[in-house]
């Protein structure tokens, strides 16, 4: 059964490893290949949002919830992330810094019982595909809620300081939508 303080201690335990990232790679596989397991402690995703499940200097886990059909726009991390899906599917589009701005570079699919490293150059933009709500654990080398890093406008691509309150909009608003909708829908 997954159990979150025993996942987060068994993280932290990696810090001290040369490259923490991929045994904790290696920990998300063995946790995301019983989905079942980690929705049943926790929650089955019915509202899109960042769950905080431990915040350290050292280390961030979150629970990343995907409204269906939302996306949120590029940005970066400026460290590494491991990022594990227990539900749903999540889409990265892949961008570089070029001298006229953003260029896109590729993408992945990610699903369920998929686990993925981004480095901490990474720029991604991120979107739920799906009807469903996705269910993922991300888990960042650093404190997520403070690092200075990057956005970007979704529109203009044009690069500003990262904003939590804005990346919470986003979920708000994708929320907000996805209910209107399904109160759109007949019976």
């Amino acid at each position: 059964m997954f159990d979150t303080q025993e996942f987060v201690a068994s993280c932290r335990a990696t810090l001290t490893e040369s490259v923490p990232q991929l045994a904790i790679k290696e920990l998300m596989l063995r946790t995301v290949e019983r989905p079942a397991e980690v929705e049943a402690a926790l929650g089955t995703p019915a509202v899109g949002g960042i769950e905080p499940l431990h915040h350290s200097p050292e280390l961030t886990v979150l629970n990343i919830i995907w409204t269906p059909g939302m996306s949120l726009s590029p940005h970066d991390h400026r460290m590494w992330v491991v990022i594990g899906l227990y539900g749903g599917q999540e889409d990265n589009r892949f961008y570089r810094r070029t001298p006229q701005g953003l260029a896109a570079v590729g993408g992945k699919e990610l699903r369920i019982e998929d686990a993925v490293v981004l480095g901490e150059d990474v720029i991604h933009a991120v979107s739920n595909p799906g009807r469903t709500f996705t269910g993922a654990i991300h888990v960042y080398g650093g404190d997520f809620f403070a690092a200075k890093r990057s956005e970007w406008d979704p529109v203009t691509l044009e690069e500003r300081p990262w904003d939590i309150a804005n990346t919470r909009r986003v979920f708000t608003d994708a929320n907000e939508r996805y209910a209107a909708e399904r109160a759109d829908r007949p019976s």
